[in-house]
């Protein structure tokens, strides 16, 4: 990376260690700019996902200082701190950075880490910063009477689940009364995060449900398919995070089980999950709340505009466009419109609180016309949020790996809200009960 793009954006890792930050940014964090704090990943078992996650993220954020001048004018700062996954490292990386800039406190965190998310939920309510957990995290923070500081965004782990089950029952006649089901997951909170509404799913499309853990990282899967070979299921779910994906695909191979019969989530349905599993990924299926590709307007002119001027993030520029780039993108487009929401009410060309963005965030609308103004349609669902939900779509699509690259095979898909959200309140319910929360929607 050039000494320009190290001023302006990000240096890499070794760079970061040898000035002594462990991070590298683009300011030092004036109070006239939106700071923007990410406790992110680029090194560990898990650094590829992050580094085309973030560098999509990051990209974006170049893209509205080039484009637009920032927001209203507001400039956008950041600085990455390094948590490798690690959710002891994460908590350092967020006391840390909340203090780099006084008025936005990091605005708001994106960890791409459900543990991390959970070792923070409570820190970030504390110090009223907004925690963003775009298709991860602790999922009963939908509901925002208990957990107003906390964004499940778009999408849950438990909506995409029964999303998948319905998309699974339609290939069926609409019925999967009978069949053997296994959920093959990562032993995480990411991976049981889905558990209980996988096993709601069963009971009332009565089919057999089997569940089967992999600990992490998931590179030793062989006892995991010798069962799922003896059991013979008509699908796999599967949950599974960095190396455990291609992992599981090579294994399925070996031991004869169709990937076509293999539906996983969508941090399990990336170009890095799938490349390097050579044929043994063609087949297969994951859900998904973006597209890839550059067909995307936005993607081409962040292309054009970003790495035009010599200031793009990716090392590896043939991965803008891919599924974790674009999801990267897609996240930051969410907080960049909340800073819009946050000055159209609190005052234009303005520095945004997180107190202000807190209140942008759950009050989010991101429809069809807006996305369609950005060049964004597809790219993501449309959002829009409240209290009561945090979580804005609960809309997934279902990808299909050629051999070559991702192709849809599904419109979106929302889960079973009926079924799923009580469980969310339920939950919550709970937590407040041991946290001596009254809940009740935030006036702040």
């Amino acid at each position: 990376m050039s000494t320009k793009q190290l001023t302006t954006s990000l240096g890499s890792l070794a760079l970061a260690l040898a000035l002594g930050t462990g991070a590298v940014g683009t300011s030092f964090a004036q109070s006239n700019d939106q700071f923007i704090a990410l406790a992110d990943y680029r090194v560990g078992p898990y650094g590829a996902n992050g580094q085309s996650f973030y560098g999509g993220f990051i990209d974006y954020l170049q893209y509205v200082n080039l484009k637009n001048g920032g927001v209203n004018g507001v400039k956008l700062t950041w600085e990455e701190c390094e948590t490798e996954y690690n959710n002891a490292k994460g908590v350092e990386c967020y006391e840390r950075l909340k203090g780099k800039n006084p008025v936005t406190k990091g605005t708001a965190y994106h960890t791409m880490a459900t543990g991390i998310s959970y070792a923070l939920i409570d820190k970030t309510a504390t110090d009223q910063v907004p925690l963003v957990m775009m298709g991860y995290g602790r999922t009963d923070a939908v509901d925002g009477s208990v957990f107003p500081w906390a964004f499940p965004l778009v999408t849950t782990y438990q909506m995409q689940a029964s999303a998948i089950i319905k998309f699974l029952a339609d290939k069926n006649g609409g019925s999967l009364n009978g069949k053997k089901i296994v959920f093959l997951y990562h032993d995480s909170a990411y991976g049981k995060e889905p558990i209980v509404a996988m096993q709601a799913e069963s009971k009332i499309n009565k089919f057999n449900l089997i569940e089967i853990p992999v600990a992490h990282p998931g590179n030793e899967q062989g006892a995991q398919w010798l069962r799922i070979r003896q059991e013979n299921p008509d699908y796999v779910v599967f949950w599974g995070w960095g190396v455990m994906n291609q992992t599981a695909l090579k294994a399925a191979q070996k031991v004869g089980y169709p990937r076509e019969k293999i539906v996983g989530s969508w941090w399990a349905g990336s170009e890095e999950d799938t490349i390097p599993a050579g044929p043994a990924a063609k087949g297969y299926m994951s859900a998904t709340w973006n597209v890839a590709g550059k067909q995307v307007p936005l993607i081409a002119d962040i292309e054009k505009v970003v790495y035009g001027a010599g200031k793009g993030n990716m090392q590896d520029p043939s991965k803008v466009g891919s599924v974790l780039y674009n999801r990267g993108v897609s996240a930051a487009v969410a907080t960049v419109e909340a800073l819009n929401t946050a000055q159209n009410k609190f005052g234009k060309g303005k520095v945004s609180t997180p107190v202000q963005v807190r209140w942008a965030f759950e009050n989010l609308n991101i429809d069809a016309a807006r996305l369609k103004a950005l060049g964004a349609t597809g790219l993501l669902p449309d959002i829009k949020t409240s209290c009561e939900d945090h979580e804005g779509s609960g809309k997934v699509r279902i990808q299909q790996w050629d051999g070559a690259k991702w192709v849809m095979v599904s419109d979106w898909i929302e889960g079973n809200r009926r079924l799923i959200h009580p469980l969310f309140e339920a939950s919550a319910k709970q937590y407040a009960k041991e946290k001596g929360i009254t809940p009740a929607c935030y006036k702040g």
